[in-house]
């Protein structure tokens, strides 16, 4: 091999490598606003989370709002309605865990692993047995055995920590990833 067979076998393979290279440089350029148009926009990304404000809601109120296309369970609860959950035996429900998306999946279904603060319960508002919604129970108006909820359609019953008791449904309502921005005010999501 000669010197000049040697530059030419160098300058050619830099040649296969840059063209390579630009070759990479160009696919990717034409890919990336296939890729990014995968990206949710601007308006799914602002229904990703909502702010509800609290101080409304009276001891022994719950209201209802939209998340995410379902409804939001937010329930400021009685100091009874407290103490009952506490005296729940987890080992007698029927889904023993806490389904809490703040905390491990391993929680049990406790009162103080279903809540962040004692007086507010925040729930998914869709039954977890064939995702209907169910009706709050209020001191004025009550619906099932268990003070919290019941679903008209197929019978599950929630108590006041919106765990189920009672029917077909097979896991407690789900809590949601909230926190407190303030006293009176809630972030889902």
């Amino acid at each position: 091999m000669t010197a000049a067979t040697a530059d030419d076998a160098t300058r050619r393979d830099f040649l296969y490598v840059a063209s390579g290279a630009m070759g990479a440089v160009g696919v990717a350029a034409v890919a990336w606003p296939f890729i990014d148009q995968m990206n949710p926009s601007s308006a799914a990304l602002a229904l990703s989370s909502v702010e509800v404000p609290l101080d409304s809601i009276q001891v022994g109120q719950g209201i209802t709002v939209k998340w995410r296309g379902q409804p939001l369970f937010v329930r400021r609860r009685t100091p009874a309605e407290i103490a009952e959950s506490k005296a729940v035996d987890v080992a007698a429900l029927p889904d023993p865990l806490a389904r809490n998306l703040n905390i491990a999946d391993t929680a049990p279904a406790t009162d103080a692993d279903r809540v962040i603060k004692p007086e507010w319960l925040v729930l998914k508002g869709v039954c977890t047995h064939l995702g209907c919604t169910p009706t709050i129970s209020t001191p004025a108006a009550p619906e099932g055995e268990y003070g919290g909820w019941l679903c008209h359609c197929h019978g599950s019953q929630y108590d006041t920590a919106g765990r189920i008791r009672k029917g077909p449904a097979p896991q407690n309502l789900e809590v949601p990833p909230y926190a407190f921005l303030s006293d009176t005010r809630i972030k889902v999501g």
